[in-house]
């Protein structure tokens, strides 16, 4: 096949990988803009090269005319998670959504491969909107967490590397390392409840504090350099006597004030 024919067909994978990775980090972004916990930490998008392509083909014996439908990954997604639990959240996420239809489901993570490897797979179909028409495409989404992700990383450099013929020597050590992840990935998830608040705690206090620097830059060109220059300094104190519940206190005088220069500036338009 031709480069150009190639670049053809894989743009919808592109594009597909694109809106999908898009549509995950949305959520994200959704949870913590309402406060909430996400069960998605980061999500990873790639499409195969060529060469990966070809190399799968002819380890698996697939024609070139059969490669869109004999191999699956051609478009892949990872989405990554704090804990295991998430996993299993994000599962029920992609079942649900109506945007993506799902015509396999592999779970890695209760019983692994022989290797160690952990990670919950998903081949889903998704329709992709071209200039002219649109075309339905299998995409692949591996949902695990960060020391799956890790781990995974590693074992996927050396199974390359050595072109699946990895000596004992390694897998060994990669297969103690896997229990090693899995009693990590355990442990975590024993203290999920206390790591989860301390991670929402920081969020709440990134607002507040966000919130008032706005606040301030805001009233910048409307009130007096004197007052500014006290409202700087009052919150300089508090945040260095780290002491939220006070800031969160002076944050909503704050935000009379500036809602009150605000009300000013829209009469003196009129």
């Amino acid at each position: 096949m031709e480069t150009r024919l190639w670049r053809e067909m894989l743009a919808p994978y592109y594009e597909a990988v694109d809106e999908i990775t898009m549509k995950f980090n949305h959520i994200i972004r959704n949870c913590h803009n309402a406060g909430e916990y996400s069960p998605i930490v980061r999500v990873e998008g790639r499409v195969k090269t060529i060469s990966s392509i070809l190399e799968k083909a002819q380890k698996k014996g697939i024609g070139i005319n059969e490669v869109e439908n004999r191999i699956k990954d051609i478009a892949g997604i990872r989405i990554i998670c704090q804990f295991v639990e998430d996993i299993y959240n994000v599962a029920n996420i992609i079942r649900n959504r109506t945007d993506m239809k799902v015509v396999e489901e592999r779970d890695y993570v209760t019983k692994s491969k022989e290797s160690g490897y952990r990670s919950y797979h998903f081949i889903v179909e998704y329709e992709v909107n071209l200039i002219d028409s649109a075309k339905r495409i299998k995409v692949e989404i591996q949902v695990r967490t960060l020391a799956m992700n890790f781990w995974g990383t590693i074992e996927h450099s050396l199974q390359y590397k050595y072109r699946g013929q990895m000596p004992e020597h390694l897998s060994s050590r990669l297969y103690a390392a896997a229990d090693a992840i899995l009693k990590l990935d355990n442990e975590m998830s024993s203290v999920r409840g206390e790591i989860v608040d301390a991670q929402k705690s920081m969020h709440q206090n990134d607002v507040i504090i966000t919130e008032i620097l706005h606040n301030i830059n805001s009233l910048y060109g409307v009130a007096n350099k004197r007052e500014i220059d006290k409202i700087q300094t009052e919150f300089y104190r508090l945040y260095e006597s780290n002491d939220m519940e006070m800031l969160n206190r002076f944050g909503n005088e704050l935000d009379v004030i500036a809602e009150g220069y605000r009300v000013q500036s829209l009469r003196e338009d009129i």
